[in-house]
């Protein structure tokens, strides 16, 4: 089992910058297979969840989806098991509730499907106010 703790976020006018944090525990995701992936999805009220940001475990490739490519950053503290999201130039449309989420059977090609990830951290909301 994986545990999954987000923190961070908060509420942030347009143009601002938040960090959010998410520590992963109870397994070492350096002994899961190497195709362990953390992500960051969001869900906006009414709308389904979708994929923000992924990093390969091994090897530390980020991927970002083309909403949020170029202002925000991925990355991690590989002996923490934390990962980051450095998020900056914030929209509005970035309001949402952004989960943690980690899996050792995720590919490239799959890393942006919601359902094939098992493991979720509890969430936190992000507000960005116009």
């Amino acid at each position: 089992q994986v545990r999954l703790v987000e923190s961070g976020g908060g509420l942030v006018q347009t143009g601002g910058s938040l960090r959010l944090s998410c520590a992963a525990s109870g397994r070492s995701l350096s002994a899961l297979f190497s195709n362990t992936f953390m992500a960051w999805f969001r869900q906006a009220p009414g709308k389904e969840r979708e994929f923000v940001a992924a990093i390969k475990w091994s090897g530390g490739s980020t991927f970002y989806a083309d909403s949020v490519k170029g202002r925000f950053t991925f990355s991690r503290d590989y002996a923490k098991q934390t990962v980051y999201l450095q998020m900056d130039s914030l929209k509005p449309e970035d309001t949402a509730v952004y989960y943690c989420a980690v899996d050792s059977s995720i590919t490239t090609a799959t890393m942006r499907q919601v359902e094939l990830y098992d493991y979720w951290g509890q969430g936190t909301q992000v507000t960005v106010s116009s």
